[in-house]
């Protein structure tokens, strides 16, 4: 005899209902149905209450008939197909509540439906109903409005979990709202979302209005003036189909994106660490599911980038938040492409020149800051009587030995970690100092030239590699060495003249 698996539906709607943890899914879920209804405008109210919060969402759009309403509450019986809430999973998260109310006029009819404690029913394992009556329309227009009231969702909608500013990250984050596909000529049409918090959850404005695409910061690809020129630099890489061939046939992904400094990145509506926002999203139907940051090469660091690739390929979990599919042939020939797709973005001449000017920047603000510890160390110095060593450096001790035969130049105060690693006095003066066994020493770490006064060494060093500095430069300025005269002639907006001490030549 042949027998059925039997489901328990019960458990089956409580566990899908559970599986959407985070209270905002409820707004990602109502803007996807209202958009695939065609609706151009979408309210959305919430309000906080003792028993749990209300949330009321609003929309234009083509209303729902009595099968769909049907399918708005049954769970595997959507009439998606292939985009993201195909399976009818999204709106059991509204099941989390006391009771829920969906008005909906199509055409010259208005349906009313309402299902009384689901929450509470399918704990206490029964499956909950819902009654459908037709209703007066309020409104000549179609539309639907979602009304649900006592949502539970642990600490609810609460000053301390919501904000105007989270819900704007999460929509251009987790929703439609943030799509990219007005990039690529898909579905042109603009959606225009509110969104109004009652003012015991956020009181700091009156309502946030908002579109369902996501909008690039415009282009800045030269540096600014001031002390963090890369800051506002910023590249829009446009939109590419990319054609991926995998084991099982051919898949497409469309790419955007953009590579940019933190004001730039400011510039889009984030919430917290950059860190846990920025780098390379997958998304199904233009909405971004998970980062897969390691098609990014680690010589970059992925915090720059913001690139989205849409594939319809993905599967999806029940809530939506991962992919499923990753041991497909899909999913790893798609990350195969974005690495191939990145190192090409990382091999761009702007992107180097961009790094390059965010290192020279960084370089400048630590010998800036070289220079105030100098004039610190100077002071100190000068209220001593005796130089007190913290490493017994042998250059350092060749120094002083010399000074029995040439010059005194006495080291006064010693640093190993510092960039001016020593304070050296020489004609009466107190001098900052780079001390390096060899001259190119001091540029293979990268040390700087600004806040130096002279540089000790044992000996030059490699001299070709010093003609290669001299002819490519050194950290944004040119660089001279007039052995001759014993000194380098550094010219990176103003001209500093440094002299070379070489210990070896003073015995």
């Amino acid at each position: 005899m042949k027998k059925s698996p039997q489901v328990n539906e019960v458990n089956e709607f409580l566990e899908t209902a559970s599986d959407f943890e985070d209270p905002l899914e409820v707004i990602r879920e109502s803007l996807s149905n209202s958009y695939d209804a065609q609706a151009t405008n979408v309210e959305i109210e919430i309000s906080s209450h003792p028993n749990g919060s209300e949330i009321i969402i609003e929309d234009n759009g083509t209303g729902m008939n009595r099968q769909q309403l049907e399918t708005f509450f049954d769970l595997g019986n959507s009439q998606k197909t292939d985009s993201i809430g195909y399976k009818g999973h999204g709106t059991k998260i509204f099941y989390k509540s006391e009771r829920i109310v969906v008005t909906t006029t199509t055409g010259d009819t208005t349906l009313r439906a309402t299902m009384e404690r689901p929450w509470e029913k399918l704990n206490d394992r029964v499956l909950p109903e819902y009654e459908v009556t037709e209703v007066e329309p309020t409104e000549s227009t179609d539309g639907t409005e979602i009304r649900i009231e006592g949502f539970k969702s642990g600490q609810g909608f609460d000053p301390r979990s919501l904000t105007y500013n989270k819900i704007h990250h999460y929509l251009k984050w987790k929703t439609i709202a943030g799509s990219t596909a007005h990039y690529f000529g898909e579905e042109e049409r603009e959606m225009e979302i509110r969104v109004v918090l009652d003012e015991e959850i956020d009181d700091t404005q009156s309502e946030l209005q908002t579109t369902n695409r996501l909008e690039f910061p415009s282009e800045q690809l030269r540096p600014s003036t001031g002390e963090f020129p890369a800051e506002r630099m910023c590249k829009i890489y446009p939109p590419q189909e990319l054609t991926i061939p995998h084991d099982g046939g051919t898949t497409t992904a469309q790419v955007v994106g953009m590579v940019g400094g933190k004001a730039a990145r400011n510039e889009l509506p984030t919430y917290g660490k950059h860190s846990a926002q920025f780098g390379v999203w997958l998304a199904k139907d233009f909405i971004k599911v998970e980062r897969v940051n390691e098609a990014i090469s680690h010589d970059n660091e992925f915090l720059h980038f913001f690139f989205i690739a849409n594939c319809q390929e993905l599967e999806l979990s029940a809530n939506r938040g991962k992919i499923r599919n990753k041991s497909s042939p899909v999913y790893q020939a798609l990350v195969d492409e974005l690495d191939h797709f990145l190192s090409k973005v990382g091999e761009d001449p702007w992107f180097k020149d961009y790094l390059e000017q965010r290192r020279i920047a960084e370089l400048d603000r630590k010998a800036e800051s070289q220079l105030s510890s100098v004039e610190e160390r100077r002071e100190r110095v000068k209220e001593r009587n005796s130089f007190e060593p913290t490493n017994q450096a042998e250059v350092l001790l060749a120094l002083e030995r010399s000074n029995s035969s040439a010059e005194t130049v006495q080291a006064e105060d010693f640093q190993m970690g510092s960039d001016i690693n020593a304070m050296i006095r020489k004609d009466g003066e107190l001098w900052s100092c780079s001390l390096h066994p060899t001259l190119m020493d001091h540029f293979e770490a990268e040390k700087p030239l600004q806040s130096v006064e002279k540089i000790v060494c044992w000996d030059l060093g490699d001299r070709d590699q010093l003609q290669e500095i001299e002819r490519d430069g050194y950290q944004g300025g040119e660089v001279i060495f007039d052995f001759a005269e014993s000194e380098i002639i550094y010219k990176n907006g103003t001209t500093s003249r440094i002299e070379i001490i070489e210990v070896q030549e003073r015995f």
